[in-house]
């Protein structure tokens, strides 16, 4: 059964100049849309990640699951009590005039009840001591772990990983993602996990979703899609990740950059970058057909 269910959820931002200047310059409003008829399900207890260039719309997908942004389409289901959400800066993410207690027990302030704050600090690894210290007082891991203590106050189903490790140091990555793991393990829970690091991606997730200009061009389980990648931007991202086992592999580097969202391409918004596009992707564009878009995976040309 899923525990989260996005259906068409689009978002659009109006990011057009003042009124006046509009006027006077006889300017239209200028519409964004960061997400585009998004649509997936997230199964209690597994990881799904998304993944893509930065600026695909992954991390507005999940600012719209946790309630910062309302969809201008589509419907969001989540058959659970509670989600929370782990930011990508640890260092901008913690009050840094509240001491960790504080920090940590305010979800609990609002649902009446929680555990001990000195039993989720021991959760994620630090000591219970840690709780009278301020956030300048810890490493970036360290901080990180807060962040995720301060979520499991809440006791929350799904949890929406935004980047979690991005800014931290590779050894320190690799602690945080072990400790993530334990944690729902243990405590049954569900990740939504966004990031643009696929080496990441292939350790923790069990399903990926691959984002592009605002679009699910791709979605697979994990060990299928490393292996055996189906749309051309995700080969394309694939073969962006360096070779540590010097296979001798030919790779295609990700060409090009991503087009304007103001002004994206008709029919397939990969076209202008692919190596596989005709005039029907440059007119029309592709469905999602056993979880890929692309004519050319549809026609059977790759």
């Amino acid at each position: 059964m899923h525990l989260l269910k996005l259906q068409s959820v689009s978002r659009d931002f109006d990011v057009s100049r003042p009124w006046l200047n509009r006027v006077i310059e006889h300017e239209p409003r200028r519409i964004l849309r960061a997400v585009d008829r998004v649509s997936f399900e997230i199964l209690k207890g597994e990881t799904l990640a998304l993944v893509g260039e930065s600026g695909c719309g992954k991390s507005t997908v999940a600012r719209l699951i946790a309630g910062l942004y309302a969809p201008t389409e589509g419907r969001i289901e989540f058959r659970g009590r509670r989600l929370q959400m782990i930011f990508q800066d640890p260092y901008a993410s913690l009050n840094p005039r509240w001491r960790v207690h504080k920090i940590i027990a305010e979800p609990m302030m609002f649902l009446n009840g929680g555990k001990p704050v000195a039993d989720l600090l021991v959760q994620v690894g630090l000591s219970p001591d840690d709780a009278d210290r301020y956030p300048h007082e810890f490493s970036g891991g360290q901080r990180q772990r807060i962040s995720i203590a301060r979520a499991l106050a809440g006791e929350p189903e799904l949890l929406i990983c935004d980047e979690p490790t991005s800014a931290l140091d590779v050894s320190v990555q690799a602690q945080i993602l072990n400790l993530m793991a334990e944690l729902q393990e243990r405590l049954g829970l569900t990740y939504l996990f966004i990031s643009h690091n696929l080496a990441v991606v292939s350790l923790v997730a069990d399903r990926v979703g691959v984002m592009y200009l605002g679009r699910i061009v791709e979605m697979a389980n994990a060990s299928d899609l490393f292996a055996r990648p189906r749309h051309p931007y995700t080969r394309m991202l694939l073969d962006a990740v360096p070779d540590l086992d010097m296979s001798g592999k030919s790779r295609t580097p990700v060409a090009g950059e991503v087009p304007n969202p103001l002004a994206p391409p008709a029919g397939c918004a990969f076209h202008p970058r692919c190596p596989h596009a005709n005039a029907r992707c440059q007119a029309e564009v592709p469905r999602f057909l056993d979880g890929v878009a692309c004519h050319a995976v549809e026609e059977g040309r790759i």
